[in-house]
This record gives structure tokens, sequence and C-alpha cells, in this order.
């Protein structure tokens, strides 16, 4: 079976990697620690995936529906250069989505934030090639499905009931 992979960083690698773990089409999913252009490691996930069951636009559907790409830094990073426009493609329109306009009860817009670039968003996410992943040492994987009493940011069950593929 043909698979390709990718790694994601933003928040808790246990929590991205119990949310990626059930997704169709997902092989594998490692906790690790990516390098960065920085020479900085971070907690980031690999997703090992069947391009023909799952999409990489959906995979990062999924991360930015759980983690804000406004709010932290969250990291794409690809190993082959066929992967990069896609990404890029991805998060250029998550950075020029914007925000919503303000709209009175009659439906007319009060207060574009679009208008004035002080009040617009930054999108904190980037797309980068991969340098370097080491994966975390074994009582990491998996660790939410060994200590299922341990609380997440991610409501994991309520994610789960509308991921339904």
């Amino acid at each position: 079976m043909y698979t390709k992979k990718i790694y994601f960083n933003g928040g808790d690698f246990h929590e991205l990697q119990e949310v990626f773990s059930d997704v169709p089409g997902v092989v594998k999913v490692v906790a690790g620690y990516i390098d960065t252009v920085n020479e900085v490691d971070v907690e980031g996930v690999e997703i090992e995936f069947n391009p023909k069951k799952m999409d990489l636009s959906m995979l990062m559907d999924i991360l930015f529906a759980v983690v804000d790409p406004y709010s932290q830094k969250i990291g794409v990073y690809y190993t082959t250069g066929e992967d990069e426009p896609q990404i890029e493609l991805h998060l250029n329109f998550i950075a020029n989505r914007g925000k919503q306009p303000a709209v009175s009860c009659i439906g007319i817009t009060i207060n574009d934030p679009n208008s004035n670039p002080k009040f617009a968003r930054k999108c904190l996410a980037m797309a980068s090639r991969l340098k370097n992943f080491t994966a975390a040492s074994e009582e990491h994987q998996n660790y939410l499905r060994k200590h299922p009493e341990i609380s997440t940011d991610i409501d994991l069950k309520k994610l789960k009931t509308y991921l339904r593929f």
C-alpha cells in the first residue's frame, strides 16, 4: 500500500496523536519531536496516511479545527516538494480569511475589521520542509489511551462525534 507522511505541531502531541489516530485513511500516528529551522525541538506528530483514502487538505482541516492558527504557532512539515503547493494554498486561505465583520440586527455591516490592518487576525501557522523527526519514547506513544483519566484541552469525545466520515 502506498502511503505518505506529514508532520504537524501545535499544542500537546499526546492530544494530536489521539485526534488523528482514528481518522479513516490514517495508517499510523507517532508522537515525537520536530527539529525546526531555529534548532529548537517542538512536540509534534508524524502522520502516515493513505492518500487514496484521506487527502492532505482534510488532515489540515482537522488540525485547524482543534488548534487555532491565529493564537498559537502551528507548523505543517512536509518531506516532498509535491505537498508544498497544497500546504501553502491551504495556509494562504487561512491567512487571508480575516475576521467576520460585525453586522447589525437588520443585516448592515457595522464595522469591517478587515479594512483596518490593526484589527485583522494574524495567522501564525507556517509550512516548512522537515529537517528531522525523532519519535518520543514508548511511554509517550498513545499516552491518552493508556491514561484515559487525564483531562485534555480538546474535547476528544465531542470531536469524534463531529468527525464522522
